[in-house]
C-alpha cells in the first residue's frame, strides 16, 4: 500500500505534462481581425451603395406601372455600360431642381422627332404602342430632341411633370434604370421595361 502512493503521482504528472497547453491570441491579433471585418463591411455596403439605390414612388405619375409608396432598386450601373433606350423606366433629377428625383419613362432618344396628338405618341413618324399608359394623352405636340438629351414621359399621362411641359432631360441628370419593386410585399417583382423598336 505505501509503494502505491508514488506511482500514482508520478503517473499523475506525466498525464498533466501530455495536456494540450492552451494558446491565447495575442490580444493585437483579436483587434486586427476585428478592425478587417469593419473594413470588410464598409467596403461590401459601399460597392452596393455605389452599383444600386432606392427610390420611393410618389405620386400617381407612373400609374399603372408603378403605385404611390412603393419602393423600388436602381441599377446605377446599366447606364455606364450603355445607353438609355425607348421604353426604359429610369430614375433622373429633376432638371429644375436638381435636388428632387423623378421615375419616368424614356420616349424620345437624341436626334428623335417626338410627336403627341389625337391621343398617340409617335417617334420619327412611327406609332409606339404603349399597353402600360393609363389613358391616352389629351394634349398635343411636337419635339425635336437635341443630343445629349432625351424626352420622358410619365405613363399616367394626363397627371404627369415630364417631358411634355418642362422639355428635355440632360443625359448627366439619369440617376439609372428602375429594377426591382421590393415593397409593398404584394408587388414584388421586376419593373416593367418596354423596349420601342422604330425599324
Amino acid at each position: 500500500m505505501e509503494q502505491q502512493g508514488p506511482q500514482v503521482q508520478v503517473t499523475t504528472a506525466k498525464a498533466q505534462a501530455k495536456e494540450p497547453q492552451v494558446q491565447r491570441q495575442p490580444r493585437e491579433v483579436l483587434i486586427r481581425e476585428i478592425v478587417e471585418t469593419l473594413l470588410l463591411t464598409l467596403f461590401i455596403f459601399w460597392m452596393v451603395n455605389t452599383a444600386t439605390g432606392r427610390f420611393r414612388i410618389e405620386g400617381y405619375s407612373m400609374l399603372p406601372t408603378l403605385e404611390e409608396g412603393e419602393y423600388v432598386i436602381i441599377d446605377k450601373l446599366s447606364y455606364y455600360l450603355d445607353e438609355p433606350d425607348r421604353g426604359d423606366v429610369i430614375v433622373l433629377h429633376f432638371p429644375n431642381d436638381r435636388s428632387r428625383d423623378f421615375i419616368k419613362r424614356v420616349i424620345g432618344l437624341p436626334g428623335d422627332h417626338v410627336e403627341v396628338a389625337d391621343g398617340f405618341v409617335t417617334v420619327n413618324g412611327v406609332p409606339l404602342e404603349e399597353p402600360y399608359i393609363n389613358a391616352e394623352p389629351a394634349y398635343t405636340g411636337a419635339w425635336d430632341v437635341p443630343e445629349g438629351q432625351y424626352f420622358v414621359l410619365g405613363d399616367n399621362r394626363n397627371n404627369s411633370s415630364d417631358s411634355h411641359n418642362w422639355a428635355y432631360l440632360p443625359r448627366e441628370d439619369i440617376v439609372g434604370k428602375a429594377w426591382i419593386i421590393y415593397w409593398g410585399p404584394e408587388n414584388w417583382g421586376l419593373v416593367s421595361h418596354y423596349p420601342h423598336n422604330l425599324s
